[in-house]
């Protein structure tokens, strides 16, 4: 089985628990990758985080994953709305992708309901706070091994 992920993050997730509690919840970011790696160990899979508040840096860390990783969960954040970089690198990926939001964007702002990167992603999570990222983890687990 394959078994090394990589959950990508955008713009502001690293200040989850300081900003918007009213949407992304008290959860801080320290405190996210902590649930997530206990989860991802529970499940006998390998999880790497990375964050990044710059459109390039997430595309060459999307770009890398292709031969590191066998899957990738991303919250693209507010670049889920603006970036076709982010798509484009997705897109090659070819592997197992699913796009997780902390709120869920189609009850929000016009701008914010349409995903650049929903229609290439294997499945996505929104609006279910930070308990998207276990489903997620979950959710890529059972990919992985071809239970979906």
């Amino acid at each position: 089985m394959n078994n090394k992920i990589i959950i990508i993050n955008g713009p502001n997730i690293n200040l989850l628990g300081e900003r918007e509690q009213s949407q992304y919840g008290l959860i801080t970011y320290k405190k996210l990758k902590e649930k997530c790696i206990t989860k991802s160990k529970d499940l006998g899979l390998v999880v790497e985080f990375a964050q990044s508040n710059i459109e390039g840096e997430l595309v060459n860390i999307i770009q890398e994953a292709r031969n590191q990783f066998d899957g990738i969960i991303i919250n693209a954040a507010a670049f889920t709305h603006t970036s076709v970089a982010i798509r484009d690198a997705l897109d090659i990926f070819k592997k197992p992708i699913i796009e997780i939001h902390i709120s869920n964007i189609y009850k929000r702002e016009e701008f914010r309901k349409k995903s650049l990167i929903s229609d290439i992603a294997t499945g996505g999570i929104f609006g279910l706070g930070d308990n998207g990222y276990i489903l997620a983890i979950i959710s890529m687990h059972k990919l992985l091994k071809n239970e979906n």
